[in-house]
């Protein structure tokens, strides 16, 4: 995609985030000005400029947790608020450890479980990570290819990781609808950074 288009997606993610502040800040109000802030800051990181788009992740990630304050304890919003810290280069330690004070761990659903795999990988506790990454391999509704990149992160296995990362970018090429249209790799970003931090390579 040219730089022009990119700049086009950011605009009207900024435009849209202004409006948005306008409006009665319910929590429906909440998620939509997080998910504008994170096309805003993926739209500034395919453009290169990484320290505007850092700023506004940064914006996502308190979005997210001022919505999930506000309301349900829908499990993407904290996985959305990790993932933007984590793409920004920032720490998500605190929220890591609000999603696993929320009870993500025995969370009914498998995205429940993912937000607290991901928080554990945060946290660096990789025996409990390595754990419940086994558990997403298991669960026929979840991806495979994040559950064993997850897996192979928890448990640095960096053959494993490079073919799992692999298959989570072909998955990303090959979907068709994105969040706020912007066609970014989210999570492979995201998982990335988790590897590098152990010295993974994709």
């Amino acid at each position: 995609m040219r730089c022009v288009e990119w700049r086009e997606r950011y605009g009207r993610a900024a435009a849209r985030y202004e409006a948005g502040e306008t409006r009665e800040l319910d929590e429906r109000q909440l998620v939509q000005l997080a998910n504008t802030a994170w096309a805003a800051g993926l739209s500034l990181l395919m453009l290169g400029e990484k320290e505007e788009s850092s700023e506004w992740l940064r914006r996502a990630a308190a979005r997210y947790r001022e919505s999930w304050v506000a309301g349900s304890d829908a499990w993407g919003r904290a996985i959305g608020a990790m993932k933007a810290l984590l793409i920004a280069g920032d720490d998500a330690r605190e929220a890591a450890q609000w999603t696993l004070e929320a009870d993500a761990a025995i969370a009914d659903s498998p995205i429940g479980r993912y937000a607290a795999t991901l928080a554990l990988l945060v946290l660096e506790n990789e025996e409990m990570a390595a754990r419940q990454a086994a558990d997403l391999q298991r669960e026929a509704g979840f991806p495979r290819d994040v559950a064993d990149a997850l897996a192979a992160i928890a448990n640095r296995d960096g053959a494993s990781y490079t073919a799992a990362m692999a298959r989570v970018r072909r998955s990303f090429e090959e979907r068709e609808a994105f969040l706020e249209d912007i066609p970014v790799p989210d999570t492979a970003l995201a998982l990335e950074a988790l590897g590098a931090r152990r010295r993974l390579e994709s």
